[in-house]
């Protein structure tokens, strides 16, 4: 199987998950802003581990992946009804800190900025 059938349909379970996650009820999931940071489907089309994260951090982004792991059923129903696929993939969730740590490196990048405009500022 062509390599770019697969990114093509690892993309389109990641867009429809990211719809059916705003479609869930479950207080785990429901109540956070929660991305996909990734999701890869395996060649044969059995698997696609889904990398979650959670802007209020790695903690919520645990508790979101138990109610996703609770949900994985409907989800995985869900999924085949939307994309038209042979095999449905079972859902592998796991939780990711990439959100958090990209927000903090663009924090210190920015007091970076800052302090390097003072030290202009002071020699004025």
């Amino acid at each position: 199987m062509p390599g770019y059938r697969i990114d093509r349909i690892s993309e389109d379970v990641r867009r429809e998950l990211s719809a059916i996650f705003r479609e869930l009820k479950d207080p785990r999931v429901c109540g956070k802003m929660l991305s996909i940071v990734h999701a890869q489907v395996s060649s044969d089309l059995s698997y696609a581990k889904v990398n979650i994260s959670a802007m209020e951090g790695f903690e919520a982004a645990q508790e979101a992946v138990k109610g996703l792991k609770a949900a994985s059923g409907y989800i995985r129903r869900e999924l085949g009804l939307r994309l038209r696929l042979r095999k449905v993939p079972e859902l592998r969730f796991v939780a990711d800190d990439s959100i958090a740590y990209g927000a903090k490196i663009s924090k210190t990048l920015s007091e970076m900025e800052f302090s390097e405009e003072e030290s202009e500022n002071e020699d004025v």
